[in-house]
């Protein structure tokens, strides 16, 4: 959530950059400003008369004292009617300011300045690609047709339990999956992230935290009874740790990573690029998390960038970074980078992480603050990235080491995984 003050200061700059984003934000700006001034003008006209009815309560005292009940009488007829307008004004402010709440949620976040424009993920800007894509013998099969062959991922048994997108993992599919899991914590954890065990279900305030609710309602599983909402990624509990804190200076960075199941209700589609691992309501992933002060974050980012890319090169996978263009951004994030691994038997490009740089927009809405060295709170700085997730890279993986004889382990899974070859 864009921050009030900012908001009246850069009114301009602001639409001005959201139109990177293809949206016309002047009508959203211009409601944010006048709900606000209605609201500071109700504000004032009842601290107004909070003051005169404090001040015709001590006369009133004063009056009684003095054995004139008569006017003491009278005063309080006034203040009786000062006490209903009050009421009237406060339950008008509180409306004003739900409304005003209301209205900054639908706004986006702001664009860094080297987030390039355009209209879909076809205008995304790619920084940066490493690694051989393998040549495949002839006859070699997508991961969908290799999990049947080997029988280690049942897509219709995962039907008939659950419903589509939901796949069984079986004998070296599921201790696969679980090397992948083990690998990218230790990655993380060695290189300084905590590692958090978290809740897979979070309360509304936590989606509205991290910037899933309202935008992503449609998205998220939820659970009426208890209104709690299956969590569409480790980010939203892990980053919401820190709602409502404040912070030292000395405490950044503050870095966690965590293994969860993530649900997804997406629209569902069909074809071969959401065959399969391709797209799926209930996946694993690791994501990594960091808190950062501001003077630090894109070096943060940067540092989360290259992380991932010596993750990838350990599994010999090759993959792009893209910048993505305002249209493609995601509402919470100022910048971000995408991942995609070639998919060599589907002769795609497979998105497996997104790192983001969310600068103070869920901080706001967090209220995660620090205080500076003049011991005045500051909103922190908020950034995570994928780290990784699992379906699309297990794809890849199936895809590009498959043999003749049967599919090969990276080098740097073979002692997680305890063996070297599915046949």
């Amino acid at each position: 959530m864009l921050q009030l003050q900012t908001i009246r200061e850069n009114k301009e700059s602001i639409i001005t950059a959201l139109k990177k984003r293809n949206i016309d934000a002047a009508p959203m700006i211009a409601a944010v400003i006048e709900l606000d001034e209605k609201r500071r003008s109700i504000q004032t006209e009842l601290d107004g008369i909070l003051a005169e009815s404090n001040k015709l309560s001590k006369e009133i005292g004063q009056l009684f004292k003095s054995g004139k009940a008569q006017e003491a009488n009278a005063l309080k007829d006034k203040t009786a009617g000062l006490k209903e307008t009050s009421k009237q004004l406060g339950d008008d402010l509180n409306a004003t300011a739900a409304a005003l709440q209301e209205q900054l949620y639908l706004i986006p976040n702001v664009p860094h300045t080297s987030v390039p424009a355009g209209n879909s993920d076809a205008d995304n800007e790619e920084v940066f690609r490493e690694g051989d894509i393998p040549t495949l013998f002839e006859g070699a099969m997508p991961h969908w047709e290799l999990a049947k062959k080997y029988d280690i991922i049942d897509f219709e048994l995962g039907v008939k339990i659950t419903g589509a997108g939901f796949p069984v993992y079986k004998g070296k599919g599921a201790r696969l999956q679980r090397a992948l899991i083990s690998y990218f914590l230790d990655k993380n954890t060695a290189a300084g992230y905590t590692e958090m065990q978290v809740p897979h279900m979070v309360n509304e305030a936590s989606g509205y935290g991290t910037g899933q609710l309202p935008d992503k309602e449609g998205q998220m599983y939820h659970v009426q009874a208890d209104d709690l909402y299956l969590i569409p990624t480790a980010e939203v509990p892990v980053t919401n740790l820190h709602r409502d804190d404040i912070l030292a200076e000395s405490d950044f960075p503050i870095k966690y990573t965590g293994y969860t199941p993530c649900f997804r209700r997406e629209a569902g589609s069909y074809g071969a690029h959401v065959r399969g691992l391709n797209r799926l309501h209930q996946f694993d992933k690791v994501e990594i998390v960091r808190l950062e002060h501001p003077n630090n974050s894109y070096q943060a980012l940067d540092e989360m960038v290259e992380h991932v890319k010596n993750i990838l090169r350990e599994l010999k996978l090759p993959y792009r970074i893209l910048r993505l263009c305002g249209g493609d951004l995601g509402f919470t994030s100022a910048l971000t980078y995408d991942f995609e691994v070639f998919s060599t038997a589907q002769d795609r490009w497979l998105e497996i992480s997104s790192v983001s740089n969310f600068e103070t927009f869920q901080a706001n809405r967090l209220k995660l603050r620090y205080k500076d060295e003049n011991g005045k709170s500051q909103l922190a700085h908020t950034l995570n990235g994928s780290s990784l997730a699992l379906p699309r890279v297990l794809a890849g993986i199936l895809e590009n080491y498959q043999t003749e004889n049967g599919i090969k382990i990276p080098d740097a899974l073979v002692s997680y995984c305890g063996f070297e070859l599915i046949d």
